[in-house]
């Protein structure tokens, strides 16, 4: 019983002292000090790129997806040279020249290509200064993007896409919007004249 009574007043000493230190209220005083902040040099380590897609890139770039940039080549459906140019497209143009003068003139055929690229942003010109910049069904819209769409199906297919989302496939199952992708964001130089 002795023990037992030694245990309950231990017990309640180590809960008064528990709960007087309950009730003190500690306050601590902290000082202000400066801090010296020591940021790195802005352009140390950092690796500055710029991709920039020029005029030059374009023709490169879709030549190659058109016919590996081959001037000679004559596909399955007619179509011709190094972009792939129709027969009734190059005399729309003003470019009334044989298969064999064509495929043998990379001198025409860029003319043509220049040709071909003023007329589509001619008659796409209000589509592109309207979207530009902006995603429509789901394609960024951009004016290189616009004019390799219009080179693929016709501008009157690209218009299509503007007002009601048409999707243009070629024979070959190709589409419109792939175009539009694929070629998006080039710096183009359009010059007039053939």
């Amino acid at each position: 019983m002795a023990i037992g009574g030694l245990v309950v007043i231990l017990l309640l000493m180590a809960f008064t002292s528990v709960q007087r230190s309950f009730n003190k209220v500690e306050i601590i005083k902290l000082e202000a000090k400066p801090i010296e902040v020591i940021l790195p040099d802005p352009l140390e380590g950092i690796k500055v790129e710029i991709d920039y897609k020029g005029h030059n890139d374009f023709l490169q770039a879709i030549g190659h997806r058109e016919s590996g940039n081959r001037y000679e080549v004559v596909n399955s459906f007619g179509y011709m040279g190094k972009y792939q140019f129709g027969k009734s497209t190059l005399k729309g143009l003003g470019f009334d020249v044989t298969v064999d003068e064509f495929i043998n003139s990379p001198y025409i055929q860029e003319k043509a290509m220049n040709s071909l690229l003023l007329h589509n942003q001619k008659k796409l010109r209000k589509f592109i200064e309207q979207y530009e910049g902006q995603v429509v069904h789901g394609v960024l819209i951009t004016e290189s993007g616009v004019l390799a769409a219009a080179h693929l199906a016709g501008a009157g297919n690209v218009k299509k896409f503007f007002k009601r989302g048409f999707e243009f496939e070629d024979g070959y199952g190709t589409k419109m919007t792939s175009y539009m992708a694929q070629f998006s964001g080039y710096t183009l130089r359009l010059n007039g004249g053939k």
